[in-house]
């Protein structure tokens, strides 16, 4: 094999940068709202679902808004929390990966955009829009400069 056929260098790998910003993008936004949970506690959100009630004129003891109010609770906000750290941490990981052009994070990083693919398409057959559409080709963008990083490494 020659060995200028494939530089694991992460200079020479733009695409794996522009992912690795996005992947650190999400981790940072999913910190700030794990620390805003935290600091603000659950009335913010269920003043927010009494909001959506009333703005919508639902009932307000039967349906999907009124279940989840009846979730929301201080246990409730520190398990989301927690699970918000839990995704900032894998997409910090993937994003040090992805920047340091390692394997394992190209894989990472295929496979968890892979598994948005779906819903990505339901939205857009629920919610067909500039939005879903935008959210589906940046996956997809994602995936295949992945897929292709992996098939190169793997020559």
């Amino acid at each position: 094999m020659n060995a200028d056929a494939y530089n694991p260098d992460p200079k020479r790998h733009p695409g794996l940068h522009v992912i690795a910003l996005l992947e650190a993008g999400k981790a940072v936004l999913a910190l700030v709202a794990a620390t805003g949970l935290e600091l603000l506690g659950p009335q913010p959100l269920r003043n927010g679902i009494d909001a959506l009630i009333r703005r919508f004129s639902l009932d307000p003891d039967h349906g999907t808004l009124p279940s989840l109010l009846n979730l929301v609770s201080p246990d409730a906000v520190h398990l989301a929390a927690v699970g918000m750290l839990a995704y900032a941490l894998l997409h910090l990981v993937e994003a040090w990966g992805l920047w340091r052009a390692r394997a394992w994070a190209s894989w990472l990083g295929c496979v968890s955009a892979g598994i948005y693919l779906p819903l990505d398409i339901y939205a857009i057959a629920r919610h067909p829009g500039w939005a879903s559409w935008t959210v589906l080709a940046v996956n997809l963008l994602v995936v295949y400069v992945l897929a292709r990083d992996i098939g190169k490494r793997n020559r």
